[in-house]
């Protein structure tokens, strides 16, 4: 018997972020959602009997192996990796529901799972597990199969399903397409019929629209892309449309919101140009975008529906230069357009394995991470500047990143400047730009510099205080007049930027020494915050499991409670960095043992833990190394064999309790006490 189930999504009554952070989702775009009717279930167990398949068929095991699995992952690159993160956002929602998120490729073979443990025991007896296959052929009826055959979203709800083994399942499942609108994976959540809930279809169908909408962008990188909407608030949010154009003018593709609002098909589309669907000549978008801090586009759609936009403008080999002065205006030559590059420094790179979505990203449970994006929060779009603070390592990139996604700027480009990197005789070209012929080894045509690149968008500059004296002072003058001098240059650019800057240093201490300006400090601290360092921080645990969850792909990886606790006793001076690369190490040596323990850490982190027990003894049993015959106290190597002696003393000669004791290999022991 199908599930009767109705509800209505509908765009114009919410905001799908606030939907995905909890809030009621019955008002979420303009698409009547039913669950399956008896005949599409019918139709689909006919297809199911047609393959061979019998109900009492017990579901078969047969996963991919690890090398095909990653083969086939890699061949979705990109669908992985910009679904995973939704699925994780996604995930965040349904947690503690008896209820796991599933990614599938085309065929249905599934890549990538996460969810509540112990559903995932139920979930294992049914292979729902990485590298099995859920299309029709192979389960019958599900959701996931169905989805693929009938090319919409499906629930599937307990005996719908074709194999009584998975009757106990309740699943809703959307297919992901490409900008052809071609099936190239499914989204799913699966879950105990018994916690049914009626809002699990309108999560996934929102979260697969991010998981589209964010293929588009990434497909379309030399293009001029238009988000536009009938109402203005909705630019930037789910409801939006996304239509893509070359430089010429002519259209490429649109999303479905896209498609939905012109009215047309992707093949329709082809035909049409910029000027055929909106009114206007490509150059007149070109012209609006020339201004430091354009308003929203107001457009006519040939149906005649007013809408609004705003055009972002993309390209890998090319820069958006002193306000786009460089256009050619000419609609038939696609090469003519100088656009803007979406950029940020390879530094970000070093913490890409907690690269954020956005601000509910890194709130992983840490009460001082969470008052500080609450502060964030509260200021985001308020043109007030940020300062983080914070030790090297503690993802302060990451944290710029994240206020630049959930800005109003998000769909304008990110650009990172480390002012540590840069040697001092260059920095102020790279900031500032230069003029051909500004000096010996400039580029011909010359350089547009960071601060114009990030125009319409966000400037990061990371490390501040390592800033030049004579540079401060240029940079509070374009911060208080918004205007950009080029060296070589007399004619200024305006431009139209909001800054977060961070830096490791104490400002105020280098104010007092006269190595940073007072008044560019008071610029600059509309806003300040300060990540704590990962010693300080209670989300420990979180925080390994998502590194883990991100570098391994596919394989689930765990911690041995003991290098858990280890790890929560350990002073991490090198932050996020250090534990992302000793993570990375302890999973290539851990391989197919999936438990990471002690003799997968690096011997450089063990030798850490030592010397940082050493220290510990030395100062904690200064009494019992006063009697002991050492030469000096200060001699680091006889403290530690001191310690050694001490722990195989207390543990009756047991190599293997002392090491444990100690936090180090039985190894070092041996190599220590010469008794390997």
């Amino acid at each position: 018997m199908a599930h009767s189930e109705t509800y209505i999504l509908r765009g114009a009554n919410s905001n799908p972020s606030q939907v995905l952070a909890g809030q009621n989702p019955k008002h979420l775009g303009d698409t009547v959602v039913t669950p399956p009717n008896p005949v599409v279930i019918e139709e689909s167990h006919k297809r199911s009997f047609a393959y061979g398949l019998t109900t009492d068929i017990k579901p078969q095991f047969d996963p991919l192996n690890r090398s095909e699995l990653s083969q086939i992952v890699e061949q979705n690159r990109l669908l992985y990796t910009h679904a995973v993160p939704v699925m994780e956002t996604l995930y965040d929602q349904i947690i503690n529901t008896h209820n796991m998120v599933l990614l599938t490729d085309a065929n249905g073979l599934i890549m990538h799972t996460m969810g509540d443990d112990d559903f995932l025991e139920k979930a294992n007896k049914v292979a729902l597990n990485p590298g099995v296959a859920w299309s029709e052929e192979s389960k019958g009826t599900n959701a996931i199969g169905t989805a693929i055959a009938e090319q919409k979203p499906m629930m599937i709800h307990a005996d719908e399903h074709f194999l009584r083994a998975n009757q106990f399942l309740t699943c809703s499942a959307a297919p992901i397409l490409d900008h052809k609108g071609k099936v190239i994976g499914v989204l799913d959540v699966t879950g105990d019929k018994r916690s049914v809930h009626k809002h699990t279809m309108a999560l996934v169908r929102m979260s697969v629209q991010m998981i589209e909408n964010q293929l588009f962008m990434a497909t379309f990188q030399d293009a001029v892309t238009l988000h536009f909407h009938s109402r203005p608030e909705f630019i930037g949010t789910l409801m939006e449309g996304i239509v893509s154009f070359n430089p010429s003018g002519r259209l490429l593709s649109a999303n479905r919101v896209g498609l939905c609002q012109l009215d047309l098909s992707v093949v329709a589309l082809q035909s049409h140009t910029f000027s055929s669907l909106f009114g206007l000549p490509i150059s007149a978008l070109f012209d609006h975008y020339r201004t430091s801090a354009p308003s929203l586009l107001t457009l006519c759609l040939n149906n005649g529906v007013r809408v609004f936009g705003r055009a972002v403008f993309r390209s890998h080999n090319s820069v958006f230069q002193n306000g786009m002065s460089q256009i050619d205006k000419s609609e038939d030559r696609p090469n003519s357009v100088k656009v803007l590059q979406n950029g940020a420094n390879s530094s970000a790179n070093e913490n890409a394995s907690l690269r954020p979505r956005g601000l509910r990203y890194l709130n992983t449970g840490d009460p001082q991470v969470a008052t500080l994006i609450e502060k964030v929060q509260k200021v985001l779009g308020r043109d007030i500047t940020i300062l983080i603070e914070g030790e090297t390592g503690t993802g302060k990139e990451l944290l710029a990143q994240a206020i630049h996604k959930d800005s109003p700027r998000a769909n304008g480009p990110f650009v990172a400047v480390n002012c540590a990197s840069i040697p001092e005789t260059l920095i102020e070209s790279e900031l500032f730009g230069y003029e051909d012929g500004a000096f010996t080894g400039a580029r011909k045509k010359g350089s547009s510099g960071k601060i114009l690149q990030a125009n319409g968008g966000t400037l990061f500059l990371d490390e501040i205080g390592d800033m030049p004296l004579n540079l401060q002072s240029r940079l509070l003058r374009v911060l208080q007049e918004r205007m950009v001098t080029p060296l070589g240059s007399t004619k200024s650019i305006a431009v139209n930027v909001e800054l977060i800057c961070a830096t490791n240093c104490n400002l105020r201490d280098m104010i007092a020494k006269g190595e940073f300006r007072k008044d560019l400090y008071y610029r600059l601290n509309g806003l300040v915050v300060k990540l704590p360092a990962l010693r300080d921080r209670t989300d420990l645990e979180i925080i390994v499991e998502k590194i883990l969850t991100f570098e391994s792909g596919n394989i689930r990886y765990s911690i041995a409670p003991e290098i858990m606790e280890l790890f929560k006793k350990h002073s991490w001076p090198g932050n996020f960095r250090q534990l992302t690369s000793l993570l990375r190490t302890a999973m290539v040596m851990a391989g197919d043992e999936r438990e990471i323990r002690h003799e997968h850490l690096p011997d450089d982190f063990l030798e850490e833990i030592t010397t940082a027990k050493i220290e510990f003894i030395k100062t904690n049993l200064a009494s019992d190394i006063a009697h002991h015959p050492i030469k000096s106290e200060s001699n680091m190597d006889e403290v530690k064999i001191f310690a050694i002696q001490k722990a195989l003393e207390e543990h009756k000669g047991k190599v293997s309790a002392a090491a444990k004791a100690l936090g180090v290999s039985r190894n070092t022991i041996y190599r220590n006490m010469n008794l390997k």
